[in-house]
């Protein structure tokens, strides 16, 4: 099978974005818009990616990170041109080049290899993926011969009235044989007011010369939009969700509110879990099977086991077990850690901490840099007092611990098993297994007390 190289267009500055960001890192579903052509590509098979970068080029590498080939132009002097720094940098084994824009992130992999296929079948030297619309306003029209070969992608202002018709238009997405395309681009020239080379010219030139190019449509032209300004990135960012929402649901997955549902195209989420509505989903997190997730829940990076229930709670780099619950208004900051069967209640914030199974920590609670036993119920109000404006320190509580409520717990701190610390305490020093710790001063009574003070403001 004849190898293929992938050349990805990323070199432009976006200026319509009005943004110090390089256009192609902007993100929709949470990943950047190059990042989704790069993966769709690599879905179909191919067998090198080569990315043309300038503008804001070290970011887009550091997005990308290794794995990829970068071809720098340093001058933007057109597509033929980007795609000309390209071709020094592709294997000498590769025989096929497919050109894409790294803007156009609703391309799906499938597509692109039904392109390569259709290229392959036709015994062609070029090939345009195009797309049939209603309006083709602005955009490049696909002329045709009367075989049906492309010969020519004339650009709207220079269209004629007849060509103005055509409602097949290019989408800026091609494939190539690398021989005729290296050929092809030695005699671009850029005979234009803007002064630059154009790749639809190679389309002209293999026109010239009697090679065969073909045209292959896509069946949804919603495939073909790329993203100029904030407004369409908007709107692909509607598409790209609707098409995450509703694989997820065709695979057992209930949400109950679809158009309040925002999910990353990263995210996995198990059959029978029902999604509540206002719940984001983000970065990599994995929700396991016969969940309840929402409403209002914000899950960034977050690991989630099987039967878990979470409402109205935020969670980043968190990490949670089976058949826990957690909410409402739970605040799990990364380094969260519950095993099996732990419950967080209301306005409990936890972070850098391991909770066992069976724990409780039911409300008004901070738990930092902790590490807590199984069966250990944590009372409200209680807090590990683990800063001391410099350094962090740990707080160790045994299995089976009862913490009264509105404790503090100045670490570092261990607490053995089975203990129990009195309300209202405030602990300095370990407790041994077992015993029951006692932290407050003495309560006194003293008579009268509301008549003193009332006496006391009459003389004053």
């Amino acid at each position: 099978m004849a190898k293929t190289a992938a050349v990805i267009l990323a070199a432009g500055k976006g200026t319509r974005m009005h943004s110090r960001r390089p256009k192609v890192l902007h993100a929709i579903a949470g990943k950047a818009l190059v990042q989704h052509v790069v993966d769709e590509v690599q879905a179909a098979g191919v067998d090198q990616v080569v990315l043309v970068i300038g503008h804001g080029g070290e970011e887009v590498k550091k997005t990308l990170g290794d794995g990829f080939t970068y071809a720098w132009q340093k001058e933007q002097l057109g597509t033929g041109h980007a795609v000309m720094q390209a071709m020094a940098h592709l294997d000498p084994e590769v025989e096929r080049v497919v050109v894409l824009s790294g803007d156009v992130p609703l391309l799906r992999g499938d597509t692109v290899k039904q392109l390569l296929d259709r290229f392959a079948q036709a015994q062609a030297k070029g090939a345009v993926l195009t797309a049939y619309v209603d309006d083709p306003s602005g955009y490049g029209r696909i002329v045709r011969d009367a075989g049906n070969k492309v010969v020519q992608i004339v650009e709207h202002r220079d269209a004629s009235p007849d060509q103005l018709t055509i409602r097949e238009i290019n989408s800026g997405t091609y494939c190539f044989d690398k021989t005729v395309l290296e050929e092809a681009l030695r005699e671009l020239k850029p005979d234009n007011v803007q002064g630059e080379y154009y790749l639809t010219d190679v389309i002209q030139q293999m026109g010239r010369r009697g090679l065969t190019v073909i045209a292959f449509p896509v069946e949804d032209p919603l495939e073909i939009m790329g993203i100029n300004n904030r407004a369409q990135l908007a709107a692909a960012e509607a598409v790209f969700r609707d098409r995450i929402n509703q694989r997820l649901m065709l695979s057992g997955v209930t949400l109950i509110d679809p158009q309040t549902t925002y999910i990353d195209a990263q995210v996995r989420i198990g059959s029978d879990t029902i999604i509540y509505p206002f719940t984001i989903l983000r970065g990599n997190t994995c929700i396991g099977q016969d969940c309840l997730v929402g409403p209002n829940t914000d899950l960034t990076d977050t690991t989630v086991g099987n039967g878990v229930r979470i409402r109205q709670t935020v969670a980043e780099e968190a990490e949670i077990g089976n058949n826990c619950t957690i909410g409402p208004f739970s605040y799990l900051r990364p380094g969260t850690v519950l095993r099996d069967g732990v419950k967080v209640g209301d306005f409990v914030e936890i972070k850098n901490s391991v909770l066992e199974e069976g724990s409780k920590v039911p409300h008004l609670t901070y738990i930092g840099d902790a590490l807590i036993g199984k069966s250990v119920n944590v009372g409200a109000g209680t807090i590990t007092c683990n800063y001391d404006g410099k350094n962090k320190y740990q707080t160790i509580i045994g299995d089976g611990t009862f913490i009264g409520s509105n404790s503090n717990l100045v670490a570092p701190l261990k607490i053995g098993a089975n203990a129990y610390v009195a309300a209202g305490s405030t602990l300095t020093s370990d407790v041994p297994e077992g015993s029951l710790a006692v932290a407050r001063e003495r309560q006194r009574i003293i008579p009268d007390w509301g008549k003193r003070q009332k006496t006391q403001k009459e003389r004053t």
